[in-house]
């Protein structure tokens, strides 16, 4: 096996090596950014949310309250704010879902639902637990979901939430009286999700990993190109022309040419012992002639 087909075969393996590796670890850290690349989103809205909820509750519920005794106003409840405000930004951002999921709402909208429930039961049975990420799969795709729990802290809350009695005439008349009361202080009584796919993101991630791939696959390439040049230009023409020298002289052609190199490296080396070889050679032939 020649000296160029052993070299490119451990280079070719070294590359695959390579290249294997390098890519296992840039595809695992590309999906890493795109993850967090999704969860900032998410949590860049659900602060959003708790941003128009707070503000609706300090700012616009009060300007309410005369005309809440003759007609309950929506406007004026922050989770319904919030909501809104998450649905007019989905239209133009549908990759975006926002829901305060309840198991015993006061609007049918916001009841809690299937893998909902399950969120909101941890909370419950956490009470510690204050953030909860996920991933899920669903007909878009594999989907990605933060989710903080909707607890009473605020009393106020209770006016409309704790029995029938107590809450306001006109919001019964408008939803009901039998969803959204039985709310106790310091309970969790739901949960605040924002669910982000991660199709988009992910495709990005492929697109860059197919690009690097690609880019490092080529440099590989044109190093071994440029080494192949270097070894046969270097190392192989000049050990073969030394190689066919030394063959005409162990056959005893004596006006085989000398071997000009003018290098001082090892084939340099080798070509200057080569050239004393070969005196050597000649002198003893002489001898034996006379």
């Amino acid at each position: 096996m020649k000296l160029l087909v052993k070299f490119n075969l451990l280079y070719v393996l070294a590359m695959l090596l390579g290249i294997g590796c390098s890519g296992l670890i840039a595809r695992n850290m590309l999906q890493e950014n795109a993850r967090e690349e999704v969860l900032n989103s998410a949590r860049l809205m659900m602060d959003k949310a708790v941003a128009v909820r707070a503000y609706t509750s300090k700012q616009i519920t009060p300007l309410l309250e005369t005309q809440m005794k003759y007609e309950f106003l929506p406007q004026s409840v922050p989770s319904y704010s919030a909501v809104e405000v998450l649905a007019a930004v989905q239209a133009k951002h549908p990759e975006f879902a926002y829901k305060e999921a309840t198991l015993n709402p006061t609007n049918p909208r916001d009841r809690a639902v299937g893998w909902e429930v399950d969120i909101v039961s941890q909370f419950r049975s956490n009470g510690e637990l204050k953030e909860f990420v996920g991933e899920r799969d669903t007909p878009m795709g594999r989907s990605l979901f933060i989710s903080r729990p909707l607890r009473i802290t605020d009393p106020a809350c209770l006016r409309c939430h704790s029995s029938v009695e107590a809450a306001p005439k006109t919001m019964v008349d408008k939803y009901g009286p039998a969803n959204g009361f039985g709310w106790t202080h310091n309970e969790v009584v739901g949960a605040q999700i924002m669910s982000v796919p991660m199709n988009l993101p992910l495709e990005r991630a492929e697109r860059s990993f197919k690009l690097f791939i690609t880019a490092l696959v080529g440099v590989f390439v044109a190093v071994g190109v440029l080494l192949n040049v270097a070894i046969w230009a270097f190392v192989v023409r000049p050990v073969t022309r030394l190689s066919a020298l030394a063959d005409r002289v162990s056959q005893g052609d004596l006006e085989a040419p000398e071997f000009a190199t003018g290098s001082s490296d090892e084939i340099g080396t080798l070509a200057q012992s080569f050239a004393r070889m070969r005196a050597s050679v000649v002198q003893a032939m002489k001898m034996l002639e006379s």
